[in-house]
């Protein structure tokens, strides 16, 4: 059986369309025997109206206020940010803000929505959810916005990507996220739905195997119920005879030092 240890890919009820504290994930997390739990809400222009607005993403903002350890669980602060243009840019890099949210001027002056909000996040999961911009997009160009979007210092995990059904030369992503050591996920939910989805997730997942390329995995839990609740992506995994040393979600210590080979850290934990 393999062992699938840590949840990186979760949300609480701050994502909009959730419906769990974070407190009853990491209940669910722990009941489960998971050692890792990453919580990683939505940062998206299609949560709010006012998407321009920096009080809508206090609850990112203040991410570390979340204790590192919590009933036995290990957590993690991140968040899945919307990759919005062919350029690979994430959400929010074009909003300025000079005013914290009592609309007092912040010291060290005008900084982008996007700094404000993942400057606190030990990561940043990379997905594309709105898809118009991609419209009569080719396949380099679509190629060209995850190779963008991996080169910014934040993002670990590209997400989801056998979802969108984006015309991909896939090779090249994948090998350059193995140089960064950054990775590709395995979404649970994904391998949920119907038609060409999990096919192309599958496809993924033994290019990944032939090219060693490591993997995360992810429930992309909206509720607690489903957190680290892996019997999808266990299945297809041992199917494939996916290399067990390339799931770096097999343990904390794994998935920590795959963290920090990124360049990345989560201090205190």
């Amino acid at each position: 059986m393999i062992e699938i240890k840590c949840d990186v890919h979760t949300h609480t009820l701050y994502s909009r369309h959730a419906f769990s504290t974070i407190g009853e994930n990491v209940r669910a997390a722990s009941e489960q025997g998971l050692e890792l739990l990453a919580t990683t809400d939505h940062y998206s222009p299609m949560l709010y109206p006012d998407y321009k607005n920096l009080r809508n993403y206090q609850y990112l903002c203040v991410s570390h206020l979340i204790p590192r350890e919590w009933m036995g669980v290990s957590v993690l602060r991140g968040c899945e940010a919307d990759i919005v243009d062919l350029d690979g840019h994430l959400f929010g890099y074009d909003i300025p803000i000079r005013n914290n949210i009592d609309d007092d001027p912040y010291p060290d002056g005008e900084k982008s929505l996007l700094e404000r909000v993942i400057k606190p996040m030990d990561y940043v999961i990379a997905s594309v959810h709105r898809m118009s911009f991609t419209k009569d997009a080719g396949r380099r160009q679509c190629t060209e916005l995850y190779l963008k979007a991996l080169e910014q210092p934040k993002v670990l995990i590209l997400g989801h990507i056998g979802r969108t059904g984006l015309p991909l030369e896939l090779d090249p992503i994948l090998l350059r996220a193995k140089e960064l050591h950054k990775l590709i996920e395995i979404n649970e939910h994904s391998l949920s739905d119907e038609g060409e989805i999990p096919k192309r997730c599958r496809e993924i997942a033994v290019r990944c195997a032939e090219l060693s390329v490591p993997i995360s995995t992810g429930t992309d839990a909206h509720i607690s119920f489903r957190i680290g609740k892996f019997d999808k992506v266990r299945a297809m995994l041992s199917e494939i005879h996916f290399p067990e040393e390339l799931i770096m979600t097999r343990s904390r210590e794994s998935f920590l030092e795959n963290l920090r080979a990124a360049g990345l850290s989560a201090k205190g934990c």
